[in-house]
């Protein structure tokens, strides 16, 4: 790489020096004066939940069918599944008939995994054969969900503003809206959020107030909610809630009088939130009315409503378009969904539109009501459910007033159906069999031969893709500008500025290239970013001198709060968190990037501007030795076949033994995949120098290379040493 070809491509403020003063050979060039940091987005506040997320329609449906994979994919890793689960029996049990006159009311309950119950009421209408529809009601966060009592001072309000039509109605709009679908003919679920009603085996407070980490449930085994554990390994309340329903779909499905064809959705508030969630990743839901939840703005408060990873760089109401052609409304009102009529909606509509299924989205804008499911709302959604359910009911729909059900009659536990266990020792024992099982199904995915290797990139690496957040950049987004040039004889030092200008990021890189360079390219990793390269200021370590000697060009950088991101010089032991004082890794890392990810991030555009430069270098080879050697086995899982080979020094490096949700080595969905091991496998078929893990290689990278052709290899080395590692790299 001579310099000279480097300034075509940059815009180049090149200070040469040929002869440095001792004063200054005691310190590794800056790109940057002293006391400036890179102008860098990352370096800004944290977004939360409150921040802005609007909708970009895709320019085509060939770049719709592709971003649409990529967000659902995310949708279902974050949820912790991906792979979905193996479903078990659901053990369904009905009981507890209450005739309404046109309609009646049933308890149920099944599990959705075995030992955790979903609750709820089971509404049908009378006098109807055949196949009816089937609606899921999910309700949101209504106090005591299911069992909702809204004081009846308050309804009398809401009757004189015209939010409710009739008392009893208004006194449980939940109740209400499934009495209605039964008598349009509806078979209706309405069931419970965890933690509300008769879902407590994990309580109210820790599914939707949790705010402390609890030390006790943050272990390397038989860990619970919200601890790095449950992080690492995508375990969390909306996860659970998500997979409830899914198995709330199955429930209904399986009964005797519900047409499989016609499945809906609807709920407000949180039961909006997983309206769009079970539309967006389960085929089978035909018509979906999420009301109040769908929008630009906040994203949904509640703790039971966040993942890790689930909202970067996307949002509800990209979440919402998942559903499209199919036919969706929503609604909105005076919260944060009352632009929704002119930031949001517009482009929703507009993505609907290019897939040919304009009058297939609606937005139903009331915003001179608060938060609701009321009865203006509900009307709205009956005439959605009324036209694409095919119900056949006359139009206009009037609700009727409805005998309100009071909670004993509601409950589904009794004396012979008796409420089952839960507390700390439940939730421990659900997480545990949640991990084992998911183990199980992905180490099923084992290679063995390049028919299984595809399969299991496919599972593993898609989910890895989403865990690092980022693949390779674009060349086209990357620019260099050159700051630093000195001749040192057998090479010359350069420096500068490499910016991702499509993310806004940049980052300090140095490159010693030889001047009898043979076209090979070194990326080598430090804890202590490009000053790692050097000894003692500007001379170059030894194991680096070995290669500049051997002609191969070896590149440095500062990867993010690393060298000359950092004011003080001195490395950050915690990561920065939003404002919420809630101590959920979710309202961060659902919304940003984690410090790890973001580094290996810079390690990926580092590699794709060097494989882009106009020099056409033979090969690269990346090194992450000593505290450097997870970014390179990240990353490496990312570039694949960009790389020739790898020299990478784990030091038994585990996202699965990470303690902090603070930690800079912190990574949600860490290590759900084979961990560090599974990433490396996914990096095959790069010939591969490991240290760190003993005297074998780890199963899963042990597989990889043996289901590869031959011409690749794997060599496990217990030093660890830098030039053992140099002169594998040399001989290859």
């Amino acid at each position: 790489m001579h310099t000279c070809v480097l300034s075509m491509r940059t815009t180049i403020a090149v200070l040469t020096l040929s002869i440095l003063s001792s004063s200054l050979l005691a310190e590794t060039p800056r790109v940057l004066p002293e006391g400036k940091l890179p102008s860098d987005r990352r370096l800004e506040p944290l977004k939360d939940l409150n921040g802005y997320f609007p909708f970009n329609p895709a320019e085509s449906e060939a770049a719709w069918a592709k971003r649409s994979e990529r967000v659902r994919r995310q949708l279902l890793v974050a949820n912790g599944l991906w792979p979905m689960p193996r479903k078990t029996p659901l053990n369904a049990k009905v009981h507890g008939l209450i005739d309404m006159g046109d309609y009646t009311v049933e308890k149920a309950y099944f599990e959705s995994m075995p030992g955790f119950y979903v609750t709820g009421n089971l509404y049908r209408p009378k006098g109807k054969r055949g196949k009816l529809p089937g609606v899921l009601s999910p309700h949101g966060h209504w106090a005591n969900g299911r069992f909702y009592d809204n004081p009846a001072d308050r309804v009398q309000k809401e009757i004189e503003s015209g939010a409710e039509q009739f008392e009893e109605n208004g006194r449980s709009p939940l109740q209400s809206r499934a009495a209605q679908l039964a008598r349009l003919g509806c078979v209706v679920f309405h069931y419970d959020m965890i933690g509300y009603a008769d879902n407590t085996q994990i309580s109210f407070e820790i599914a939707h107030r949790f705010a402390k980490q609890r030390p006790e449930m943050n272990t390397t085994e038989n860990w619970g909610l919200f601890s790095p554990q449950a992080e690492a390994h995508f375990q969390s309340v909306m996860g659970l809630q998500t997979y409830n329903s899914i198995r709330a779909l199955d429930f209904l499905s399986e009964l005797p009088d519900v047409d499989t064809s016609r499945l809906a959705v609807t709920g407000a508030s949180g039961g909006g939130t997983q309206t769009f969630m079970i539309s967006a990743v389960d085929p089978r839901v035909a018509v979906s009315f999420p009301a109040v939840m769908v929008s630009t703005a906040m994203q949904g408060g509640c703790t039971c409503e966040n993942a890790s990873n689930l909202r970067i760089d996307t949002g509800n109401v990209e979440f919402a378009a998942l559903f499209a052609p199919k036919p969706i409304a929503m609604s909105a009102a005076d919260d944060w969904t009352k632009e929704m009529k002119t930031k949001g909606f517009p482009e929703l509509l507009q993505q609907y539109t290019s897939l040919g299924a304009k009058d297939n989205a609606m937005l139903l804008s009331r915003t001179e009501f608060a938060h609701n499911y009321n009865s203006v709302t509900r009307h709205g959604m009956y005439h959605w459910f009324n036209k694409h359910l095919k119900l056949g009911v006359k139009e206009p729909i009037e609700e009727k007033e409805i005998r309100r059900l009071s909670r004993a009659e509601m409950t589904v536990w009794n004396d012979e159906h008796p409420k089952p266990e839960g507390g700390d020792d439940f939730e421990r024992k659900l997480l545990r069999y949640w991990h084992v099982t998911a183990k199980k199904q992905l180490s099923e995915l084992k290679p063995t031969d390049a028919a299984s290797l595809g399969k299991y990139r496919e599972i593993i690496g898609g989910a890895i893709d989403i865990v690092i957040g980022r693949g390779l950049p674009s060349a086209k987004d990357l620019e260099y500008d050159q700051t630093y040039e000195e001749d040192r004889g057998d090479f010359i030092h350069m420096m500068g500025m490499l910016r991702n200008s499509s993310a806004s990021e940049e980052l300090p890189i140095a490159f010693l290239y030889p001047k009898q360079w043979e076209g090979r390219v070194v990326v080598w990793l430090d804890k202590d970013g490009k000053a790692g390269l050097f000894s003692g200021g500007v001379a170059p370590k030894p194991e680096i001198q070995q290669l500049l000697n051997a002609g191969v060009t070896v590149v440095g950088a500062d990867l993010l709060y690393q060298g000359e991101f950092l004011a003080d010089g001195a490395a950050i032991e915690k990561t920065r968190r939003v404002g919420n004082p809630r101590e959920a890794a979710a309202y961060t890392f659902g919304y940003n990037h984690t410090v790890f990810a973001k580094r290996v991030h810079d390690v990926l555009a580092v590699l794709s501007f060097v494989e882009s430069h106009e020099t056409e270098p033979k090969r690269i080879d990346l090194v992450g030795l000593a505290g450097a050697g997870h970014w390179a086995a990240a990353a490496s899982a990312q570039a694949r076949d960009l790389i020739t080979a790898a020299a990478i020094d784990t030091q038994g490096f585990r996202f699965g033994k990470v303690l902090d949700i603070h930690s800079p080595n912190f990574l949600p969905g860490g290590a759900k995949y084979g961990d560090l091991p599974g990433m490396l496998a996914i990096g095959a078929p790069k010939n591969l120098w490991l240290a760190g893990e003993g005297d074998n290689l780890p199963r899963p990278v042990d597989s990889a290379y043996k289901a590869q052709a031959s011409g690749t290899s794997a060599l496990v080395d217990r030093s660890g040493k830098p030039s053992d590692a140099v002169g594998w790299l040399l001989a290859q």
